[in-house]
């Protein structure tokens, strides 16, 4: 079995390593100065640095391949899977929305249309604030946007303190109540 240093190709610092011989050094009288000076071959050099050789790899049994392998394989030979080559298909448009619906010029809300877009999963917000000085149409329109919400059988909840800004979450959207957030319905439950 191949061992992580022979994966990245150095040297296993373990290995038993044979010691190469070594030539005498040849030296060299005296100098002008009267000191002894020592010559070295470049021969003596690159026996003492060189790095044990490295074995080569064994041709290892591939066991497990995809069938019509054609990629690399690992010392184990496993399968190596490079994932910068994989390619993904082009995204899909979403099946989801964040709506913003506000009342149009007569007052009115699309009623028919959120409760489609509501079936289909989206989350709308629904903006009352144009609606500031006719109160009897705001609740008119929310009394309409609560009986929607109870034929769908979901919860209207209010994002402001004047329920001005109203949300009414989508199909299989779950609201926390506790920590105020908004998410999907939990896979498991």
């Amino acid at each position: 079995m191949a061992n992580l240093w022979q994966f990245f190709g150095l040297p296993d610092p373990e290995a038993p390593t044979t010691t190469p011989k070594r030539k005498p050094k040849k030296k060299v009288s005296e100098g002008l100065s009267g000191q002894q000076m020592t010559l070295i071959e470049a021969e003596d050099i690159e026996e003492k640095y060189v790095a044990p050789p490295v074995e080569k790899q064994k041709k290892v049994e591939s066991k497990n391949l995809p069938p019509d392998w054609q990629g690399p394989i690992t010392p184990d030979g496993e399968a190596f899977h490079d994932v910068s080559n994989l390619s993904s298909k082009p995204s899909e448009l979403p099946d989801r929305a964040l709506r913003y619906v506000s009342p149009d010029q007569m007052h009115r809300l699309p009623l028919q249309q959120i409760g489609e877009r509501m079936i289909r999963g989206d989350t709308i917000v629904v903006d009352l604030r144009s609606l500031i000085h006719m109160d009897t149409q705001a609740n008119a329109c929310r009394r309409q946007l609560k009986a929607l919400g109870d034929n769908i059988g979901v919860h209207v909840f209010a994002l402001d303190n004047e329920d001005k800004l109203l949300l009414l979450p989508g199909s299989d959207v779950s609201v926390d109540v506790g920590k105020h957030d908004l998410g999907l319905m939990p896979v498991l439950m």
